[in-house]
């Protein structure tokens, strides 16, 4: 594999875009409209969309491997050839056959076909080593096929011998009838072939050629061969298409399976120019290249290479070219950039040996701020913590009435250990897979933000954003923001006045439902410790009844906490718990059906209803871990214990009120023990319940972006979900609150049926109408109810990424989809949102 640039300058390998993995080798490609085709060794062919890497179609095109393919565009046509001796041609558009073109001569394997617009002639290279063509302006004046002519039905002078005993090997019988299908059956004429074009197999043709090309005045064909050979033919419109041979390159000694060309430069296993000059090499695959093409997507230069190893791979060659012939990157190629960029920094707040790197993610931040035309600087932060990034886009509206939109995330991430080969890359090198970017961070949460980043700078380019955009990027979410809310605090002025808050920090109930949040459990941490008068002693030379041990007395106070049905007794712990409304119940159960009708093995709806409330709207108690200090494996009663807990808060409930209850529960306990151990108690970082109002502006803001970015896509899958029994239709509200000014009023706001059931009633248009689900969640994130009430402005939450992103897991991922379309529902909230 080799690309080229001119002769000036050192050629960097080119940049590898994504990668697309399939079950079975890709023998061939072509491009078309953003769509990517791929010809399989199973004889099936493949679309995939260039934008997001998402499988679109499949067929089952041939009975046997797929060696080639081409688009015309001119006549939105798609042909194929194949190892079963068949040329299909195809409506581009429907994968409806319209044509299926064979030869009366044995000729094995067809490697190659290309399709001269002009000349409307299909030509195809063949294991023979033929060239053959067929016009089709002409088959109307052609002799009618016969069945008994077809490679499918006649008899092979070799496979089809007699073999011992005197009986033919008999056919497989899982081959699809190729007679079945639509469209005509074609024969190529006998004059209508150049045997012996090389001496070997014909593996590859293209055309090249034409008033606009700089080499052929005229349109040719090039041809690639078993025999190390190019040739180059010329065309004869006046003989249906008939080649004679112009020129031939000499490659080497080894097969030319592949070849593709730009300008004035032919690509084959090694490129040439002109003067035929290998310019630049390269690995691409871990096997052997079968099939590549050069394609422009965007504006851009790609090279598109398929291989052995079932993979096809998007190369970036624009990098080979000057300056000056590079095209300018698209907006979501920037957005990949600076996202690959980002993830390369492993700001991992929880861990003192990546505290450089956690500032160079600042700094790194702060600039691409700065450079995309923000304010921008870095707030320190109390205790030696991660600063936060500050910047603020400045909208076109000048009057004192400008209102202010302020997005929250975060730039930090959990370790991404690797040391035992878990990850399938390296998770601080952002890789694109199957449609998917790979590295810890790209979904939670540097994804997200450089999503909202993004399209606020397309709304400044396009001069189109009316209201400042502020964003505030902390670098310790994920340990508890610690120092957040001081550095707020002390930079409300720089901040200034703020009308609503928007954060984009977790993931859809499963990978196809579109989701907003409206509904966070908070959360408090206490380490509870007991601590003995003795070090640590042997349990059989110092062990006996009458000595208080650390442990027991740690675990009689902890089962204080919870009866054996695991249900909290600390005193008044859920007195101020909402009990949900009909309303409320309605939502679950509607969610519930549709998770079950996509997924059997979640189980009864019912069932499932229960634990999503249990999950998202009643408090919960964990022990998290134990702690001793005692060797492990030995038989030592330790001087220390202690016991990490996590209570999660719901709205009604507060930190203050619930760390209060806890110590006097667990002090009370301990008291009665009579022991002479001492108790310690320490409460770590904790976070207010938030629940938000899904009736005010932002929200529906963000529910009307996420309809109209996901479209049909998330209608059609609503649509499948529904029940025979038309149960689950609800209105398009979820009900009134009383909302403070300054966000929520922790009552719940399912008062009325929402509209998160699998579908909603029809449009007064006709048309199927659909809602994104309106979901509470279980975790906690400090800053939003804290932002809430700090600048008196609601909050709403966008989830980006589906529930199989694996978010603090090994190979986190984020799909290629959400994040483009994320950016557009961003985009669309931050230019209407001023106008309500």
């Amino acid at each position: 594999m080799a690309a080229n640039t001119p002769n000036t300058g050192t050629l960097s390998t080119p940049a590898l875009f994504h990668k697309v993995k399939n079950e079975r080798s890709i023998l061939a490609l072509a491009v078309s409209d953003g769509r990517l085709f791929a010809g399989t060794q199973d004889g099936a062919i493949l679309v995939w969309s260039l934008e997001t890497y998402e499988r679109l179609a499949s067929i089952q095109a041939h009975n046997r491997s797929v060696l080639s393919l081409f688009v015309s565009k001119e006549h939105g046509l798609l042909f194929s050839s194949a190892r079963d001796a068949i040329v299909n041609v195809w409506c581009i558009h429907t994968l409806v056959r319209k044509f299926s073109i064979y030869s009366a001569y044995d000729v094995g394997d067809v490697f190659c076909v290309t399709y001269s617009a002009t000349m409307e002639t299909v030509y195809l290279g063949a294991m023979n080593t033929s060239i053959q063509w067929y016009d089709l302006s002409d088959k109307g004046s052609r002799l009618k096929s016969e069945r008994e002519r077809h490679p499918s039905v006649r008899n092979h002078r070799f496979f089809d011998s007699v073999g011992p005993g005197g009986a033919p090997a008999s056919r497989r019988t899982t081959d699809i009838d190729p007679f079945q299908g639509p469209g005509d059956f074609l024969e190529i004429d006998k004059e209508h072939i150049k045997q012996y074009a090389h001496y070997g197999y014909t593996y590859f043709m293209l055309l090249a050629g034409g008033p606009a090309c700089p080499v052929f005045a005229e349109e040719k064909l090039i041809s690639g061969g078993g025999d190390g050979s190019i040739k180059i033919w010329s065309l004869d419109k006046q003989k249906h298409g008939a080649i004679s041979e112009f020129q031939m390159l000499k490659s080497g000694d080894e097969s030319v399976l592949s070849l593709a060309i730009d300008r004035t430069l032919l690509y084959s296993g090694r490129a040439y120019d002109q003067a035929c000059e290998c310019m630049h090499e390269w690995q691409a695959h871990d096997g052997k290249i079968l099939t590549s093409i050069m394609t422009v997507h965007q504006q851009k230069l790609i090279y598109v290479t398929g291989g052995n190893d079932d993979c096809i791979a998007e190369w970036d060659v624009g990098r080979v070219k000057t300056e000056r012939e590079r095209s300018k990157p698209t907006d979501n190629e920037r957005l990949l950039y600076s996202l690959s960029e980002l993830v390369a920094i492993p700001t991992v707040s929880s861990n003192p040996a990546f505290a450089h790197d956690c500032r160079r993610g600042a700094s790194w931040l702060k600039g691409c701020f700065k450079d995309l035309g923000a304010d921008a600087e870095t707030l320190s932060t109390t205790d030696n913590t991660n600063p936060i990034v500050y910047a603020r886009f400045r909208g076109g509206s000048q009057t004192k009435n400008g209102r202010t939109l302020l997005f929250y995330g975060h730039y930090d991430v959990v370790p991404a250990d690797n040391e035992g080969q878990s990850w399938a890359s390296d998770p601080f090198e952002m890789r694109g897979f199957n449609g998917y970017l790979y590295g810890r961070g790209v979904t939670d949460n540097k994804g997200p933000l450089l999503a909202a980043l993004y399209a606020v700078v397309e709304l400044k380019t396009a001069k189109s954003l009316e209201m400042d955009v502020v964003f505030l990027i902390e670098g310790e979410e994920e340990c508890g923001s610690k120092g957040f809310q001081e550095a707020v605090q002390n930079n409300k002025e720089l901040i200034g006045d703020i009308d609503w808050i928007l954060l984009a920090n977790s993931y859809w109930l499963d990978d196809d439902m579109p989701c907003l949040t409206y509904g966070l459990r908070g959360v408090v941490h206490a380490t509870v410790q007991v601590t003995g008068q003795r070090p640590n002693v042997h349990s059989g030379i110092d062990g006996s009844q009458g000595e208080n041990e650390p442990m027991q007395d740690l675990i009689n106070i902890l089962a204080e906490l919870t009866n054996s049905d695991g249900k909290i007794t600390i005193p008044g712990f859920d007195e101020d718990v909402l009990p949900p409304t009909p309303a409320e119940n309605r939502n679950y159960a509607a969610i519930s059906r549709a998770l079950v009708s996509r997924d059997s093995s979640r189980g009864d709806p019912r069932v499932l209803a229960q634990k999503l409330q249990a999950r998202w709207r009643e408090p919960s108690l964990t022990i998290s871990r134990l702690n001793s200090s005692a060797p492990a494996g030995t038989s030592v009663i330790p001087q220390t214990v202690s016991a990490d807990l996590s209570i999660r808060l719901v709205p009604n409930q507060t930190t203050s009120a619930i760390q209060t209850a806890l110590i006097s529960v667990l002090q009370a306990a301990f008291d009665k023990l009579s022991t002479s151990n001492k108790l310690g108690i320490t409460l770590a970082n904790a976070a207010e319940p938030w629940l938000g109002d899904p009736t005010n502006e932002i929200f529906r803001t963000l529910e009307e972006a996420v309809v109209d970015v996901w479209g049909p896509q998330a209608a059609h899958m609503r649509r499948g979900s529904v029940h025979a029994s038309g149960q689950g239709k609800r209105s398009s509200t979820l009900g009134n609150s009383d909302s403070l000014t300054g966000g929520s009023n922790h009552h719940s706001q399912a008062t009325a049926d929402s509209p998160i059931s699998p579908t909603s009633p029809t449009s007064p248009t006709g048309k199927q109408s659909w809602k994104p689900f309106l979901i509470r969640e279980g975790g906690s994130i400090p800053a939003i109810r804290f932002l809430e009430q700090e600048f008196r402005a609601p909050a709403a939450h966008l989830p980006c990424g589906q529930a199989s992103d694996k978010a603090h897991l090994d190979n986190e991922r984020l799909r290629l989809s959400n994040l483009y379309k994320s950016k557009e529902i961003f985009k669309q909230v931050f230019k209407v949102l001023p106008m309500k």
